[in-house]
């Protein structure tokens, strides 16, 4: 799928600027990976980690790429978007100076900016540091591999099927809260997956390594419940894949998770309040999972397009 080819007789129209590594992988990859398939989708052609004599817009991802080639590699004629989220110091709970390194790379290279969640663009303006002409674009899921059709029917007389996932093992991404459900929770009314890395052995919920997206998803259609407690996350791929499978979710009341679930769950600040939340989600179940609505990749492909200056008529 990515064409890393470098013949300067080769035509294309957008070039992404981002070092993809195989799945299974972290959100950042997985979207970057579903938007160039979205695009190609629409007839265009795209290229990566080079920039040809057609490309009339460039796509670098956060600081995931290769700076001085892009240095090199750009042209006055190829518009520069630079995608951002974080900010990684608030996200991994400590500043090694990335940030400002992200804010340079924007100041020196930036036509206009892609956040993915208000929460993330607010967040960067209060640490002083304001982008070049910035946009909000929230992430999508892949609908090939990502929906809700051949779901688990929900059903309240068996046990509630609760599920998280993470990539990381960070400690922001919540691993206190889901230490103290495995020690909490009433198991005679819950089953429990983690899916991903853990730094933590549980007693109760059932761990699964990470795997591929299509796993994944047929994972997440077994389940009836997510529950997100990761920190300062500006934009959430495993809850918006999640809620893409049809599942209401419980999150911790951070980052960009309110944008993201809207009226399709509860948040939480207390992780004491999270087995009243699940009695209540279990409730109003199917009134909370008809209030899933996220944008759609082609929606979000669309907005991407028209940011980099393409629209219907060229």
């Amino acid at each position: 799928m990515i064409d890393n080819g470098k013949d300067w007789l080769r035509r294309a129209d957008i070039s992404f600027f981002h070092e993809f590594v195989p799945p299974p992988t972290g959100g950042g990859h997985q979207f970057m990976r579903a938007l160039w398939g979205e695009l190609e989708s629409q007839g265009l052609q795209l290229e990566n980690n080079t920039i040809s004599r057609t490309t009339r817009a460039c796509l670098y991802n956060s600081f995931n790429f290769d700076f001085e080639q892009l240095k090199q590699a750009r042209k006055s004629s190829c518009k520069m978007v630079h995608r951002v989220d974080g900010p990684i110091q608030t996200y991994r709970g400590w500043d090694n100076g990335t940030d400002r390194r992200i804010w340079q790379i924007n100041q020196e290279l930036a036509n206009t900016t892609i956040f993915q969640s208000q929460y993330s663009l607010n967040q960067h303006l209060e640490l002083g540091l304001e982008f070049r002409d910035s946009h909000v674009i929230m992430n999508a899921a892949n609908p090939y591999i990502f929906h809700p059709r051949e779901r688990k029917f929900f059903d309240r007389n068996r046990k509630i099927r609760l599920l998280s996932s993470s990539w990381s093992d960070n400690q922001n991404k919540g691993f206190d809260v889901y230490q103290w459900l495995d020690k909490h929770l009433d198991w005679q009314k819950f089953d429990y997956t983690f899916v991903g890395r853990s730094p933590i052995e549980f007693k109760h919920i059932q761990l699964v390594p990470p795997v591929n997206s299509e796993q994944l998803a047929k994972l997440l259609r077994q389940h009836d419940i997510y529950i997100s407690a990761s920190q300062n996350d500006p934009c959430s791929n495993s809850l918006i894949e999640a809620l893409s499978c049809g599942l209401p979710a419980l999150y911790l009341q951070s980052g960009g998770h309110p944008e993201i679930v809207g009226e399709a769950g509860f948040g939480f600040s207390d992780r004491e309040d999270i087995p009243s939340l699940l009695d209540r989600l279990v409730s109003e179940y199917e009134e909370r999972q008809a209030q899933i609505s996220l944008p759609s990749l082609e929606e979000v492909g669309k907005s991407y397009l028209a940011v980099m200056g393409f629209n219907e008529n060229n």
